[in-house]
């Protein structure tokens, strides 16, 4: 941990830290500078390295502060650090992140998504999102890839830069040791925001940081450098391996509805198999699953048509339907919907989905809408037959996933028309004199 008082020692290791930044300054990513400013006591240091730096300062230096409203507190942080920037003359954006506790993926991950969604939203155009992560971070990052039974991207480690949002995401302190930084705090006497959450050893990597790492340093005092040396390894295994994986997904990926051909990714290699997968799921905001979970998926894409196999992990879940791969994060469980009225206007469904008319227009009559209870009935137009909704549904092109919040539109008591997959001769005449069609968008 960083001394945020009074200095006990006086090593400057100003140089290091300073010189760091100025050289990626010039030789790095071009753009805006933002800090991801925790207050804590890398990001401080970061922030007041950078605010001391005229070049930073011609870039636009400013930062970004996640109130995650998870700690009593937040508030009282998010204070700290206006103020704090203030004294640096930089510019500080305080946003207010909305955790979801109920994703099934864990408070620490939870609060971790919303974060990143929040620096995604908020980076402007070009931008580039600095971080404070250092070596020791990195270290920690591979051994619990390592724990979890990554392959070459995972052991890879941290990228120092990827795209996010308009901008870049970028780690330009992943060769400093931890010590560098916490000395820079304690030579400036700068004020740090302590979290106590950083402490509790029953998160994973609070128990590497306290008690595995320190024990493996004494026993093996090169085992930093000699980690971060492998990750570099596995970084270059796996850069090379993604210009292979990334042609196989153009290949296997459909662009309308973003599944996987299944049976074409299952007869990848392995070593282009699994990172594949973790990026079409991340690029979704979906967490990759374990090995366990991955051969899981892996046994069920040669499903047989009627067999509705979904593999679950939390955060995600992947299902297996007309020989594709489908994923998306977990569904609530079912709930009961009071009944809308429709007339043409966009109307927002629960499940976050979208019914409107294109072209924009309204509709003679009222309509009424509801979703599935069982047992309804429709006679499409041009069909002989009238037709129960389940045998359509087993037909048609609706997924599983999707058919109890497809909206089915009523005129009194009578079903006219199921979104807009099957219409009866009278939602056809209602339509017409509308001269507008409806449009469905399931939600996720």
């Amino acid at each position: 941990m960083c001394a945020t008082g009074k200095s006990r020692r006086r090593v400057n290791n100003n140089v290091p830290l300073l010189e760091t930044l100025q050289l990626a300054l010039r030789t790095q990513q071009p753009g805006a500078l933002c800090v991801a400013y925790s207050g804590g006591p890398d990001s401080t240091a970061l922030l007041h390295a950078l605010a001391s730096l005229p070049e930073a300062h011609a870039r636009g230096l400013r930062a970004l502060h996640v109130d995650h409203g998870l700690h009593t507190e937040s508030a009282r942080w998010a204070a700290h650090c206006r103020a704090f920037c203030a004294t640096l003359g930089v510019a500080c954006d305080v946003r207010l992140a909305k955790v979801d506790r109920l994703a099934g993926i864990g408070l620490e991950a939870a609060a971790r998504h919303a974060r990143y969604a929040i620096f995604a939203e908020h980076l402007h155009a070009n931008e580039c999102l600095l971080l404070g992560h250092h070596q020791d971070d990195q270290v920690e990052t591979v051994l619990l890839k390592l724990l979890r039974g990554a392959g070459p991207e995972g052991l890879g480690g941290m990228r120092a830069q990827r795209p996010l949002g308009r901008g870049m995401l970028w780690r330009p302190l992943l060769t400093l040791p931890r010590q560098v930084l916490c000395d820079y705090v304690d030579v400036h006497q700068l004020p740090c925001i302590h979290d106590p959450s950083n402490d509790d050893t029953r998160l994973a990597r609070n128990h590497l940081r306290h008690d595995i790492l320190p024990r493996l340093k004494a026993h093996w005092p090169q085992a930093v450098v000699s980690i971060t040396h492998s990750a570099l390894l596995c970084r270059a295994a796996a850069d090379t391996l993604q210009q292979d994986w990334l042609v196989a997904l153009e290949v296997l990926r459909d662009d309308t509805t973003n599944s996987l051909d299944a049976c074409g990714w299952l007869a990848l290699p392995s070593a282009l198999r699994d990172p594949l997968l973790a990026h079409w799921l991340h690029a979704q905001g979906l967490p990759a699953p374990t090995t366990a979970q991955r051969q899981q998926i892996e046994r069920q894409c040669t499903a047989q048509d009627g067999q509705l196999p979904c593999i679950q992990w939390p955060g995600a879940e992947v299902h297996v339907w007309k020989h594709r791969l489908w994923a998306m994060a977990p569904r609530r469980a079912a709930q009961t919907h009071a009944e809308l009225q429709w007339q043409g206007e966009a109307l927002q469904l629960p499940d976050g989905g979208l019914l409107t008319l294109e072209p924009t227009a309204q509709l003679p009559v009222m309509l009424n809408v509801r979703w599935r209870g069982g047992g309804e009935r429709i006679k499409p137009t041009g069909d002989r037959y009238t037709r129960d909704l389940r045998s359509l549904f087993q037909t048609g092109a609706i997924p599983p996933w999707q058919r109890d919040a497809c909206p089915l539109l009523y005129e009194g008591d009578e079903l006219i028309a199921v979104a807009d997959r099957w219409l009866s001769a009278r939602a056809e005449a209602i339509f017409s004199e509308a001269e507008a069609q409806p449009c469905w968008m399931p939600g996720r």
